[in-house]
């Protein structure tokens, strides 16, 4: 036989044997895992390589130029923006965890109710609450008159107030739920000692808290890292409106692939920190010593105070943004702007982020469950390979999905599996964190019972997995719908062309100052949100009985 026709016969035999070798050594789970973690972090190889591309005097350009401007801005929004929820959070959560009061449980959805507005939806709003002729501006000129001016939202100020209303709520439900899940006894024996309630709360309550604190903070902090709605409304240049504005504006990508690096690099530097931090602060408590926390009863002066703080924050987070999204959508029914284009918006958000909910909670099903039944250092990689979205601001990983489909996939450019394939990269770790911790509850001799009895792989898997961490996958559906639904600057980006959504609209009718049309698109996002909240807080109602 010739040489030519052996080397042909034996190339494919060679590459068989690799293809083995990998299935023996990560198995079929750990290929598609492997499959599905190397499209998620395609944003993140684009900026690796976009940002080598740049030039030694474009890097210098960037620094003298933009760098030192964009950091100073962004690193002290987030703290601010972090104590501002640390105070409204931590706060509205220990009281409702520790007292029983009249109208507690509603006092809990109205603190979990601003999730359901956008802050691009905030910032449009207060804008124009706090113009002269806006129901806060006139309240403000006729009560302080020309002596003090009207406060100011196109400034740092005003972007952390936005900003820390539409995100304290993260702290508020991660703290409730380790108060409530928090050992009483030693508060008692704290109060025996004789200290006062506040010294309870400080020197036992907030030292226990620090973890929870700690993850409901890394929450607000990546959220203000790439948060685009608020700070491109409000004319706040951050790291994301730069991004935004050098890929849209300039066109020039290699520039905004320099800054994203810089990004990466300033919210990886933050979660390291974040989970060391918490490494070090641990604490644990036996099932025998946990009992459950016996609310004490507010005194009526305590009532008012709780209700006036709560009713404050109430006001200005979901009440005054509620009812000027009703009265305006009420001006526009009467108008008749809510024609069969605009349902047409509604239909395309809601088919958009049910898609993007679908796909996630599949695709990150087999990253979640190689991490549990295969614990090693490829599978933790993995779930932190997997966290690209919580990392890269949305405009990022548009531009490296775009950029994707051009090199690779070239016939889908200008459709919907483009946004899709964004918005599933985006929030694939809300899907893995959540199917993760449901599948960490469920025992391997129940997977082996079933093998045991004759179940296939397939089968067992249909017939005893899945409907144990059912209740796992709808909350990972619901997060990704709800965030799904709210995105705004990807979906900007890679829409098919005449292809609006409902953030789009506002964001457009919001630049155009139309506000007969942004207020009903407003409202309907916050009530298709609402549902999806309902169901969640459902979920975690019911985790409190079981436990």
């Amino acid at each position: 036989m010739p040489a030519t026709e052996y080397s042909l016969i034996e190339e494919p035999a060679w590459h068989l044997r690799i293809w083995q070798a990998l299935v023996r050594k990560v198995g079929w789970l750990g290929l598609i895992a492997t499959g599905i973690v190397a499209v998620a972090a395609v944003p993140l190889v684009f900026v690796i390589y976009s940002s080598s591309q740049l030039s030694l005097s474009g890097w210098q350009a960037l620094w003298s130029e933009r760098l030192p401007g964009l950091m100073w801005n962004t690193l002290s929004l987030a703290v601010l923006v972090a104590i501002g929820c640390f105070i409204l959070g931590v706060s509205s959560a220990w009281f409702i965890a520790r007292r029983h009061f009249v109208g507690r449980k509603l006092a809990i959805w109205l603190m979990i109710l601003p999730l359901a507005i956008p802050t691009y939806v905030f910032a449009h709003i207060y804008t124009i609450l706090f113009e002269e002729d806006g129901w806060i501006g006139s309240l403000w000129m006729s009560v302080f008159g020309d002596s003090v001016g009207i406060p100011d939202l196109y400034s740092i100020g005003g972007v952390t107030f936005i900003l820390s209303i539409a995100g304290f709520s993260y702290v508020f439900l991660l703290v409730r739920s380790a108060l409530e899940h928090s050992n009483p006894s030693l508060e008692e024996a704290a109060r025996i000692q004789g200290l006062s309630p506040f010294a309870v709360f400080w020197r036992v309550n907030l030292p226990l808290l620090r973890p929870a604190i700690a993850a409901g903070l890394a929450l607000v902090v990546l959220h203000v890292l790439s948060d685009f709605g608020a700070v491109s409304m409000l004319r706040y240049q951050t790291f994301t409106l730069s991004i935004y504005l050098q890929m849209n504006g300039r066109f020039d990508y290699q520039g905004a692939a320099g800054l994203s690096m810089v990004l990466v690099f300033l919210s990886f530097t933050f979660l390291i920190f974040e989970r060391w931090s918490r490494s070090r602060q641990r604490y644990y408590a036996s099932a025998t010593q946990l009992r459950q926390t016996t609310l004490r009863k507010a005194s009526n002066l305590e009532q008012c105070m709780i209700w006036l703080w709560l009713g404050l924050i109430t006001l200005f987070a979901f009440v005054l943004p509620m009812i000027w999204m009703i009265d305006w959508t009420l001006e526009a029914i009467q108008q008749g702007v809510l024609d069969a284009v605009f349902w047409g918006y509604v239909s395309n958000s809601l088919i958009v982020a049910a898609a993007a909910a679908t796909l996630a909670i599949i695709v990150a099903f087999p990253v979640a469950f190689f991490h549990t039944r295969k614990r090693s250092t490829l599978s933790t990689s993995y779930i932190q390979l997997s966290s690209i979205g919580f990392v890269l601001p949305g405009p990022v990983i548009a531009l490296g999905v775009l950029s994707f489909i051009l090199a690779v996939l070239s016939p889908l450019y200008g459709g919907l599996a483009a946004l899709l394939m964004a918005l599933v990269i985006r929030f694939l770790p809300l899907a893995v964190q959540s199917q993760e911790a449901a599948l960490q509850h469920l025992t391997p001799s129940i997977e082996q019972a079933g093998r045991i009895l004759g179940a296939g792989p397939l089968e067992n898997l249909r017939r005893v997995v899945l409907p144990m961490i059912s209740n796992g996958m709808i909350v990972a559906w619901v997060l990704v719908f709800i965030d799904a639904l709210k995105e705004l600057p990807a979906t900007l980006i890679l829409r098919p062309t005449g292809f609006d959504t409902l953030p789009v609209r506002i964001w457009i009718e919001a630049s155009e100052e139309s506000l007969e049309l942004a207020a009903p698109a407003a409202l309907m996002l916050v009530l298709g949100t609402l549902p999806a909240l309902w169901l969640m807080m459902r979920k975690e109602k019911q985790t409190i009985i079981n436990n």
